[in-house]
């Protein structure tokens, strides 16, 4: 018996399958509360950062403050956007060809954006990396709750006693 197959009639197999997604029928996935949590997590985490960062700032004017939110709002609104529509495309649900590409512009122009005004900022190189980073990461983590939502909503839907 090989240790490294688990399809040989032993128990690994077995127990495996139960860390799996549920999934029904129509083949909806209910997304496990741990990437839920780690999602929301790293949004709140991503956002709270580069906001605080951004109060802490006492070099930075306000009006550069308040482009920087701008940017990361922008930014949070494009990704879920585009996750929006290229799941709507997948599913089947009517997307005109020109949202979807606005949001796909947007989205890129969010961090075109941040890193023009990065590049042209009086602050020390740790900080523009810290601005970026925390950018990168509610933007990534904005796409994931999106997906976790529309998972959870959709499997609600067709599993209304689970």
């Amino acid at each position: 018996m090989d240790p490294l197959k688990t399809n040989e009639g032993n128990d690994t197999f077995t127990q495996e399958n139960k860390f799996r997604k549920t999934t029904t029928a129509r083949g909806a996935t209910k997304p496990s509360n741990a990437f839920v949590g780690a999602s929301w997590c790293a949004l709140i985490i991503g956002m709270a950062s580069y906001c605080i960062g951004l109060f802490n700032a006492g070099a930075m004017q306000l009006n550069e403050k308040g482009y920087y939110f701008t940017i990361l709002l922008f930014g949070l609104f494009s990704v879920v956007s585009v996750q929006k529509s290229v799941r709507d495309r997948l599913e089947g649900i009517p997307v005109t060809d020109m949202y979807y590409g606005i949001s796909w512009f947007t989205t890129f122009a969010s961090v075109i954006l941040l890193i023009i005004g990065l590049w042209n900022a009086d602050l020390e190189l740790s900080e523009k990396g810290f601005y970026g980073m925390s950018f990168a990461l509610s933007l990534f983590a904005a796409i994931a709750v999106q997906k976790n939502t529309r998972d959870l909503k959709t499997f609600e839907k067709e599993n209304p006693n689970a």
